[in-house]
């Protein structure tokens, strides 16, 4: 399915870097890859939601064979795909991509983890969730070379992610927890191709994945601070419904969710 979406013309535009649900993991990892020698995930592409949820019940994964695509304005030539992390994807351009995207957050002296932690912490988040990634295919050489995946005439450029389900070892937000609640994490867009619509189509998969499951609400956790980014969300009908401090970072976060 190829959507034609219109860029976004809010102030916030698709700032898609949100803080990190439990646990402390904002994950941070930039289009600008590491190269040959970058990570690579270990995780398989099969990973049920099972495993990754906080609430004990198994989930199905209709859909996990029909990833989504779209063609936003700007973005020429290339797909934009949302799939799911699979076993080739690069952990160091995850990484780096969220360090881009966090960087606003680190400018106004905020300490999220997205905004400095390594590869193994990536990886670790990645493994202990459902994790989807939005992919832009690009003929010949990707313009970000070290975040390229793939070989042959077109390859692959990571440009967003997301976490639906994380795990953590660290307390959640008591609003995490209802049984009618699902929440996603290490939501972020390549700076560079923020305004395209990338960022809703990651949206949308997080709450197409809430509704398969039966969940009722989708929540997030994001810094206080980041007035522009709770702008974002509210724009797209997410509430505050409390605040919450993680072990971690050195500011209150926001709890905010959406009625699916």
């Amino acid at each position: 399915m190829s959507i034609i979406l219109e860029q976004d013309q809010s102030g916030a535009g698709d700032v898609e870097h949100l803080e990190a649900a439990p646990a402390g993991r904002e994950t941070c990892a930039c289009a600008a890859s590491a190269g040959p020698s970058a990570a690579r995930c270990s995780v398989s592409r099969e990973g049920s939601l099972g495993s990754a949820g906080k609430k004990g019940s198994a989930m199905s994964t209709p859909g996990m064979g029909k990833p989504a695509s779209v063609s936003p304005g700007g973005l020429t030539p290339g797909t934009v795909q949302v799939r799911r992390l699979a076993a080739g994807d690069s952990i160091s351009a995850i990484t780096k991509l969220l360090h881009r995207a966090y960087a606003d957050q680190v400018a106004m002296g905020l300490q999220p983890l997205a905004g400095r932690q390594g590869d193994e912490i990536t990886a670790e988040r990645c493994s202990q969730s459902e994790c989807w990634l939005a992919v832009v295919s690009e003929t010949g050489v990707a313009e970000d070379v070290g975040a390229a995946v793939g070989l042959g005439a077109a390859a692959e450029t990571i440009v967003g992610v997301i976490l639906f389900e994380e795990k953590e070892k660290v307390s959640f937000p008591e609003f995490f927890l209802r049984p009618e609640v699902a929440h996603f994490a290490q939501f972020a867009v390549d700076p560079d191709r923020q305004g395209l619509g990338i960022g809703r189509l990651l949206l949308e998969k997080v709450e197409e994945r809430a509704r398969e499951g039966g969940y009722k609400e989708l929540a997030l956790s994001m810094a206080e601070p980041d007035v522009k980014l709770r702008a974002f969300y509210e724009k797209r009908g997410f509430r505050l419904v409390s605040f919450w401090q993680w072990p971690y970072t050195n500011y209150r976060s926001c709890i905010l969710s959406k009625g699916l």
